[in-house]
């Protein structure tokens, strides 16, 4: 899907992705696209801040699309909005070339120990 990471910190996660490739038939960039580039995003920055041991696993996504990219690239941006001992909420802010937003996306994630390794 071509997902490009540019910043990755404490305190926000960024990636862009093609919209060439990424689309309906019609040609715009596909709702499907938004919400793989929002989890991918959350769910990282979720992983990241859980700590050593712990996994960060998505329970509840949902995405709100405003605007149509149809070309260049959809740039995200993830926010924690909560991070707790066992919950983490990220809203992902999705954005075209010019910096119009097309799709908000909203992920929250349980933390949990992670699976013993064998």
């Amino acid at each position: 899907m071509g997902l490009e990471w540019i910043e990755f910190t404490e305190e926000r996660a960024v990636a862009s992705m093609p919209v060439e490739g990424n689309t309906q038939p019609v040609g715009l960039f596909h709702g499907g696209a938004y919400v793989v580039l929002g989890e991918s995003l959350g769910s990282m920055h979720a992983n990241f801040r859980a700590g050593e041991g712990r996994l960060a696993v998505g329970i509840d996504i949902n995405a709100t699309h405003t605007r149509s990219a149809v070309s260049g690239r959809v740039t995200g941006v993830c926010t924690p909005i909560h991070i707790g001992r066992s919950l983490t909420v990220h809203e992902i802010v999705l954005s075209d070339d010019q910096g119009r937003r097309c799709s908000t996306v909203r992920i929250t994630n349980m933390i949990k120990n992670a699976p013993a390794s064998n």
